[in-house]
């Protein structure tokens, strides 16, 4: 399988990073499209793990959760092997595990439970009380003033052309040392057609899942990952897929963050449509701690 045309407009890598090559029975491998980091995105893992998953139950069956644990860091450089048990095929719901393998260890395994569309009790919480997205800053705005201070690493990711765009509805923890809240709203959309069929929108709404997500647990201690003293890496990803989603505009990301403690940080968050409808809740635990030499 060979990495994405450098042609390719940023959603069609994605997308295109996400059609897994099957190498045998529930055996698929993905690659990663070089963006200039040493490690493999973990957003990426997840969406590549979940369409592994996806392709070995029935096309009536939806994922609406996942389990994950992020082992070792990925190598962008080698492609990532993903092999998938099928735990279980029940009447309503299917159960699959699946590991992420390079260079011959495990980096990362999931486990993803589907089911079948069907009528139930239907309640949600209420989309908070934001700014809209266009009367914030835009992402050209936000590198001009931010990120020369940023470390290398991010800042070469965020000067290249991603197929999501961020607009945070504060940007108080950029401008300040000050401890804050642990809380943050991002308003994000894709850039580019993402695929009508509900395998792909869920595949892509697992990878942008994995975006800003610890940031809320560094703010009540006057620091964020674009400090260079910090060692930052996710440690696990947990989701759940209440309702369809189409991406024909801004999604709000509403996160918090309950605890950090013993050098991790905890963050939850919530994903409306613009109109309010909550199409997925997420929980993630990561590492956040200062490095050795500081």
């Amino acid at each position: 399988m060979s990495r994405p045309s450098d042609h390719s407009t940023p959603m069609e890598q994605l997308i295109r990073t996400l059609d897994l090559e099957q190498l045998e029975h529930d055996l698929y491998r993905g690659t990663s499209p070089d963006v200039g980091w040493q490690r493999v995105f973990g957003g990426q893992v997840i969406a590549q793990a979940l369409v592994a998953a996806q392709r070995t139950v029935d096309a009536d069956r939806f994922v609406h959760s996942l389990h994950a644990y992020f082992m070792r860091p990925g190598d962008p450089s080698v492609p990532i092997i993903y092999q998938v048990d099928r735990i279980r095929d029940g009447s309503s719901f299917a159960t699959r595990w699946v590991v992420a393998i390079q260079h011959g260890k495990a980096i990362f395994s999931m486990s993803a439970s589907f089911q079948r569309d069907e009528e139930g009790y239907d309640h949600q919480i209420e989309l908070p009380a934001v700014p809209q997205p266009e009367e914030l800053m835009d992402e050209e705005e936000f590198r001009k003033r931010f990120l020369q201070k940023a470390p290398e690493a991010i800042r070469r990711y965020w000067e290249r052309p991603r197929p999501i765009e961020l607009r945070p509805v504060s940007l108080a923890h950029y401008l300040t040392t000050d401890k804050l809240e642990p809380r943050q709203d991002v308003w994000v959309r894709t850039l580019g057609q993402v695929p009508a069929e509900r395998t792909y929108q869920a595949a892509v709404l697992a990878y942008l899942s994995d975006m800003t997500l610890l940031d809320a647990s560094l703010y009540p201690h006057g620091t964020s990952i674009f400090d260079p003293r910090l060692q930052v890496a996710s440690l696990d990803h947990a989701m759940w897929f209440h309702r369809p989603v189409e991406f024909d505009d801004w999604l709000l990301y509403s996160q918090d963050s309950p605890s950090a403690s013993g050098g991790r940080g905890m963050t939850r968050g919530s994903l409306y449509t613009r109109s309010g409808t909550l199409v997925a809740s997420v929980a993630q635990e990561g590492l956040i701690r200062k490095k050795a030499n500081d």
